[in-house]
C-alpha cells in the first residue's frame, strides 16, 4: 500500500463543507470523507507550524522530542516517520512544506555533511525531498531543482522574489507590487495566473511524483503552504465570496472582561487586536475561503487523475492540517492558543482495504491526536508497531471497526512561548513560558505554569466563551484536580526511553544480569538452586 498524506497549512477544522460550513462548499475533500472517515475531535500536539509538524513527522509530543517552537532544530537522532518506513523498503518523500529547521551544529559535532544523503534526510524530518516549498525561505542547501521560484523563471515569470512578487503580491493601478503581506490587500488577485501559483503547481509536483514513482512503495507527503498567510490568492478565487459568506465571529465581551492573563496578553497583542477590527476580518476571511476552494479543486485533479491510474485503489489518502486559524475569533488572530478554532484540525482518512468498508463516510467523535497518523502508516504499510518510540495510537481499529471502541480519555497539546510577546508581557521566565492542554469527553483544561488554570466544559459551552478556571465551586475544583492529576501522571511516563522496546526490557528481566556477571551470591549451593544447573555449568 502507498500512502498519499495531504496537510494544508494553517486550515480550520469547520471551513469545509462536510465540517458543517455555510458557504465554503468543498465537494472535493467532502467526496475523501464520504469514502472514508472523518474525524470530528483531532487535535494537534502544538498550535503553531514547527512544534506541530515535529510531533506529526516523529509520532511523539513536543515534551519527548524537544522542537517546541519554529526554528527549534529537531535534534539530530530523534527518529522520523522517514526512519521507521524506510526500514521496511517504503519511500518517504516530500512535496512541499514541512517547517523543518537542521541541526546543523548536532550534524557539525557528529561530522555530517549536511549536503551528504544522510544530511538531506536529518534536514528534512526524514523525507527524501522530491520538492521542498517552505515559501518565504525559497532558497536553502537541501531544496532540489527545480523550486518553486525556478519553475516561475522558467515560465518566463521574472522577479527579485518571484515568491512574494508574484505569488504573494497583487499589482495596483499603476503597476505597483502590493505586498500579501499587508492585509488591505487580501481581497486583490495575486500577481500571478492562478494555474501557476503555489498550490496548483504542487498538486502537479505530486502527480509527477506519483507518475516515476515505479514499483516500491511509497509515502508521498504533499505538504502545501495555503490557506497560511500571506492571506492573496489569486483570480478567480480573489472575489468568489464577500463580507455576506463571512460567519459572525465567536467572541463575547465577558470572555475579554474576564480574561485568564495568558489569554489577555494575547489578545492586546497586535496582532490580535487586529484581526479583532470587522475591517480586516471582511478583507481576510473572503482571501482564506478562496485559497481553501482553490484547494478543494486541486483535489478534485488530483482524485480524478489517481482514480485514472488506479492508484486510489492501493493508496490510503489522508487530508488533514497542522493546526488552525482564529480568523478575529476569540479577539484573537493567527494560532497559538487552544481553542478548537486553534488546536483541533481536520482529520478525513480514505482507507482502500476491504477491512474499512464497514465505517465508510462515517464521523468519528474519538479523541485522536495528530501524532495517531505516523503508527498508523507504518502499520499499514507492512511495519511492526513501536510503542516504544512512537507514542500515538494506530488508528487502524477505528477505520476498521464501526462498532464501539475502547479508545484514549484525552488528548494532549503543549505550547511553548517563551519567544512571543507575552511572555514579555507577563514577566514570565523562559523556562516557565509553557501551557499544556489536556482534553476529555467533555472538558478542556490548561495547565498554565505560574497561573490558575483555564477550564471550558464542552458539553454547555462548546464555544469556549466561559473560562470556568477562576472558580471556586465544589465540582469545578474536582475537575481541576482530577485533569491536573491525569496530565501529572502523562508527564511521569517514559518519554524519552526509545532505545529498548518493551519486549526487550521484559527479557532483560527474565534473564537477569549479563551473562558471566554474578552479583549476591553466597556460595555454589545458592547458586544452583537459583539457576536450576551446577556453578561449572554457569554462562
Amino acid at each position: 500500500m502507498n500512502v498519499l498524506w495531504i496537510m494544508a497549512d494553517q486550515l480550520r477544522w469547520d471551513y469545509l463543507s462536510c465540517a458543517g460550513h455555510p458557504h465554503l462548499h468543498t465537494p472535493n475533500i467532502d467526496a475523501l470523507a464520504a469514502k472514508g472517515v472523518r474525524f470530528t475531535n483531532a487535535y494537534v500536539q502544538s498550535p503553531i507550524c514547527g512544534p506541530s509538524r515535529m510531533s506529526s513527522y516523529t509520532g511523539r509530543y513536543c515534551h519527548s522530542h524537544g522542537a517546541t517552537w519554529n526554528g527549534f532544530p529537531l535534534r539530530v537522532g530523534e527518529p522520523t516517520l522517514g526512519d521507521h518506513l524506510r526500514e521496511i523498503g517504503v519511500r518517504p518523500v516530500l512535496v512541499g512544506k514541512t517547517h523543518m529547521v537542521a541541526d546543523a551544529e548536532g550534524m557539525k559535532r557528529l561530522g555530517i555533511d549536511p549536503t551528504s544523503d544522510l544530511g538531506v534526510l536529518l534536514s528534512e524530518c526524514g523525507f527524501e525531498p522530491f520538492e521542498r516549498d517552505d515559501g518565504m525561505h525559497p532558497y536553502g542547501p537541501y531544496d532540489p531543482e527545480p523550486a518553486y521560484d525556478d519553475y516561475l523563471r522558467s515560465q518566463g515569470f521574472e522577479a527579485e522574489n518571484p515568491w512574494e512578487d508574484l505569488a504573494n503580491s497583487a499589482l495596483g493601478d499603476d503597476g505597483e507590487l502590493l505586498s500579501g503581506w499587508l492585509l488591505k490587500y487580501a481581497n486583490m488577485p495575486a500577481n500571478i495566473p492562478e494555474e501557476h501559483s503555489e498550490t496548483p503547481y504542487m498538486t502537479r509536483r505530486a502527480m509527477e511524483f506519483m507518475e516515476s514513482a515505479g514499483d516500491q512503495p511509497w509515502l508521498c507527503h504533499l505538504s502545501f503552504i495555503k490557506p497560511h498567510w500571506p492571506y492573496i490568492v489569486p483570480a478567480p478565487y480573489h472575489d468568489m465570496y464577500g463580507p455576506e459568506h463571512i460567519k459572525p465571529p465567536v467572541r463575547s465581551q465577558a470572555e475579554r472582561d474576564n480574561a485568564h492573563p495568558v489569554f489577555e496578553a494575547y489578545i492586546n497583542s497586535r496582532i490580535c487586536r487586529s484581526f479583532a477590527r470587522d475591517e480586516v476580518r471582511e478583507r481576510v476571511v473572503p482571501c482564506y475561503m478562496g485559497l481553501i476552494k482553490q484547494i478543494d479543486d486541486q483535489m478534485g485533479v488530483l482524485f480524478k487523475w489517481m482514480e485514472e491510474r488506479g492508484l486510489m485503489e492501493n493508496t490510503m489518502v489522508v487530508f488533514t492540517s497542522d493546526h488552525g486559524d482564529y480568523l478575529g475569533d476569540h479577539w484573537m488572530g493567527e494560532k497559538d492558543l487552544f481553542h478548537d478554532q486553534s488546536a483541533k484540525i481536520p482529520l478525513i482518512v480514505y482507507d482502500p482495504r476491504k477491512e474499512a468498508d464497514a465505517t465508510r463516510g462515517m464521523a468519528r467523535d474519538e479523541l485522536v491526536e495528530a501524532i495517531d497518523l505516523a503508527p498508523t502508516f507504518l502499520h499499514a504499510q507492512g511495519g511492526k508497531p513501536k510503542p516504544h518510540v512512537l507514542e500515538g495510537r494506530d488508528l487502524a481499529p477505528l477505520l476498521h471497526d464501526a462498532g464501539e471502541i475502547e479508545w484514549r480519555g484525552y488528548a494532549i497539546s503543549e505550547y511553548d512561548y517563551s519567544t512571543r510577546d507575552a511572555r514579555a508581557t507577563l514577566g514570565v521566565d523562559q523556562a516557565d513560558a509553557r501551557l499544556v492542554m489536556l482534553r476529555d469527553a467533555r472538558w478542556k483544561y490548561v495547565h498554565a505554569e505560574g497561573f490558575r488554570p483555564m477550564l471550558f466544559d464542552m458539553a454547555s459551552d462548546p464555544d469556549e466563551l466561559n473560562d470556568l478556571g477562576a472558580s471556586n465551586a465544589a465540582d469545578v475544583l474536582a475537575v481541576c484536580e482530577r485533569m491536573e492529576k491525569a496530565l501529572s501522571a502523562w508527564a511521569r511516563r517514559h518519554h524519552s526511553r526509545i532505545t529498548k522496546s518493551a519486549e526487550q526490557v521484559d527479557h532483560m528481566l527474565a534473564t537477569r544480569e549479563p551473562p558471566g556477571v554474578l552479583i549476591g551470591y553466597w556460595d555454589e549451593e545458592e547458586f544452583e538452586a537459583d539457576f536450576g544447573k551446577p556453578f561449572s555449568e554457569r554462562p
